[in-house]
């Protein structure tokens, strides 16, 4: 355990980045998710409209350094070859 003030700071700040950047994770996870659940349903708008909403949420995260930039744009990428196979 630190005994330096601010690295006992620095721990408190890093626990709370952590917790944000977790959460934005999980938040992207789970449009993934059902993105790809329209997708295997042939739901093809709400893919669309989910296919918007994960490249917003992933370029954001991007912005704020919880994922690395060139992984967000794969994603998209990846993301988007999908809904143009199937449609």
């Amino acid at each position: 355990m630190a005994n330096i003030k601010s690295a006992k700071k620095r721990i408190l700040v890093i626990n709370k980045k952590t917790e944000v950047n977790k959460s934005r994770k999980s938040e992207i996870k789970t449009y993934i998710k059902k993105f790809e659940k329209a997708i295997t349903e042939g739901n093809y708008d709400l893919a669309k409209e989910l296919l918007v909403m994960c490249e917003k949420k992933l370029y954001q995260a991007a912005a704020k350094n919880t994922i690395h930039k060139n992984a967000a744009a794969r994603k998209v990428s990846r993301l988007t070859l999908k809904l143009n196979k199937v449609a």
